[in-house]
């Protein structure tokens, strides 16, 4: 069996083996190098039969390689490593081609548009080299000048890529620049697929600004390293297929809904069905020492809800899962992007009463629980993708819910 594989410095949380997985029968692994002066015993120790290079080798892997393509020469930046007939290593780059891949998937009007590219690392080049071959205007926003007065220049830009690792896993929420200042523009791309949706595209939502992450640069960029590989040609339907599947494993299904309305019951048969892990918000705060109600009681909501958010950013980040959170998740504004990045949210709607209310000091007291509802009823449907009946059995709403998510 051929062996293949990916180099980077940081790789925990790379979708490229489950990719190349469903692209071909070879072996795909991690190699994590801590620095570039690994390079070189990596290539004569590991004797692969190609790999991949991603952050921060794509330009310290060419003095390594025998032979460039012409692309990767122009770019002057590698991702895809292989052996040619010779046992010669050659280079090529495929974010190129993957980029262009999801410039034509997004539909996108890029002729004459002036295009803001920020980042000029190996990712900042391949996008480039793309955007220019699409006839677009290209300007580079280098980190120097990623300040309040050197943007200045740009703020008339038509489109914003993002070519930096600004907001990547672990890095979540950290953005590039703001886009509120860009006026005129109508479609952001970011090269970053983990999350699924970035601080920048989130608040590129919120204005309406149509955008797309870089999952589909991902795997049209390894379908087309895996022919290099390979030798054998695949279909673009076979990068379509793949993206479905990589969006639907790794999708999070965010529950909110009123305390008492079922988000527990309901997440653990959804994650069970859907093969997801299953974390609840309120057990991970609990499991550091005082459950929800203890701190509420102890302490006050406003505390509660600092040390919530905590807890609803560090679930958020996860790929992949099902997440139940508190009722009163929605009354800080900030937890929206926190369950928005990799999925969606399901707001669980009980009739009131039918709520439990044991251990709920908040639901305490008469009429208390009505006027919450009344209250949280619109932040709960603003927050939600999806709305569902929850007064139903809560295998049967489960199902409902599966079934809205595979409209």
């Amino acid at each position: 069996m051929k062996r293949f594989g990916l180099i980077g410095k940081k790789l925990g949380h790379s979708f490229s083996p489950q990719i190349h997985a469903m692209l071909g029968d070879y072996e795909y692994r991690l190699y994590e190098l801590e620095s570039e002066d690994m390079i070189a015993d990596f290539i004569k120790n590991e004797r692969l039969d190609g790999f991949n290079v991603t952050i921060p080798y794509k330009q310290a892997i060419i003095p390594h390689l025998d032979v460039l393509s012409d692309a990767a020469r122009e770019i002057g930046a590698v991702n895809a490593v292989y052996r040619n007939a010779a046992g010669q290593l050659c280079g090529d780059n495929t974010d190129a081609y993957g980029f262009s891949y999801t410039l034509k998937r997004s539909g996108a009007d890029i002729r004459g548009k002036n295009v803001l590219v920020i980042g000029n690392g190996g990712a900042s080049k391949a996008v480039c080299h793309a955007l220019r071959q699409a006839g677009a205007e290209v300007c580079v926003l280098l980190h120097k000048d990623n300040n309040p007065e050197g943007i200045k220049p740009y703020l008339e830009s038509d489109i914003i890529v993002n070519t930096t690792p600004v907001g990547m896993y672990p890095n979540n929420g950290a953005m590039p620049l703001d886009v509120r200042g860009f006026k005129k523009c109508g479609y952001v791309f970011d090269v970053i697929f983990n999350p699924a949706k970035t601080a920048l595209m989130l608040a590129a939502k919120k204005l309406g600004i149509p955008c797309t992450n870089g999952l589909a640069m991902l795997v049209a960029q390894a379908k087309r390293a895996s022919e290099l590989f390979t030798g054998v040609p695949k279909d673009d339907a076979e990068t379509e297929k793949i993206i479905k599947a990589i969006e639907k494993k790794e999708e999070t299904i965010s529950l909110i809904g009123m305390p008492g309305s079922g988000k527990t019951t309901v997440g653990k048969i959804l994650a069970e069905r859907t093969g997801k892990a299953f974390a609840d918000t309120d057990d991970m705060i609990a499991e550091k020492g005082r459950t929800p109600a203890e701190i509420i009681t102890e302490d006050g909501e406003s505390a509660f809800r600092r040390i919530e958010a905590e807890a609803v950013a560090e679930a958020g980040k996860r790929c992949g899962s099902v997440t139940a959170t508190g009722g009163g998740v929605v009354t800080v504004e900030e937890n929206y992007d926190s369950l928005a990045q990799n999925g969606r949210i399901v707001f669980i709607n009980r009739d009131v009463e039918r709520l439990a209310r044991d251990g709920r000091p908040l639901s305490a007291g008469d009429g208390a629980i009505k006027r919450l509802f009344e209250v949280r009823l619109p932040l709960y449907r603003r927050f939600a993708d999806i709305e569902a009946d929850g007064n139903a059995a809560p295998d049967e709403v489960a199902d409902m819910i599966i079934k809205e998510l595979e409209k």
